[in-house]
């Protein structure tokens, strides 16, 4: 995934190291002063784990993709600024995230809270697979997976 995929005015490229505080800037709890977060995007840069998505006014957000799920692709990190949501960004990312992926299966994960990004999920054509207690008490997590498309 080294080179950068254009999609109409928006780019996906793999982020690297230096671009860790602009991506920050397109996290909500990174802005809010989560040094957990800030920490983890920088380590998710270092490592070539994350992808940003881009137009000619700078980063838009970002996803990590990890293969530690039981050897499958694991959406681990899905943000966009609140500037850029609802222009289909999110979208973006998960079909890239998709289209990318090193195996046959992608899976994702979001509280039953997060009704926005459930929706997006099910708009791109995830399916729900599973529903797991106890991460965050009170806020069960609800599991997707993606699934190649038959040729």
């Amino acid at each position: 995934m080294d080179e950068a995929r254009e999609y109409g005015n928006l780019t996906v490229r793999r982020a690297r190291e230096p671009d860790a505080e602009a991506l920050a800037e397109t996290d909500a709890l990174a802005v809010a002063g989560d040094a957990g977060r800030r920490a983890a995007i920088g380590e998710w840069c270092r490592r070539g784990l994350a992808a940003v998505a881009e137009d000619a006014s700078g980063p838009l957000g970002y996803r990590v993709v990890e293969y530690t799920f039981f050897g499958h692709g694991f959406v681990a990190m899905l943000t966009v600024a609140p500037r850029a949501r609802r222009r289909g960004v999110g979208r973006l990312l998960l079909d890239d995230a998709a289209a990318t992926c090193a195996t046959p299966k992608l899976f994702t994960s979001t509280n039953v809270s997060n009704q926005p990004m459930q929706g997006l999920l099910l708009r791109a054509g995830w399916e729900p697979v599973g529903l797991l207690h106890g991460l965050d008490e009170g806020d069960p997590e609800l599991f997707y997976l993606h699934r190649p498309r038959a040729g």
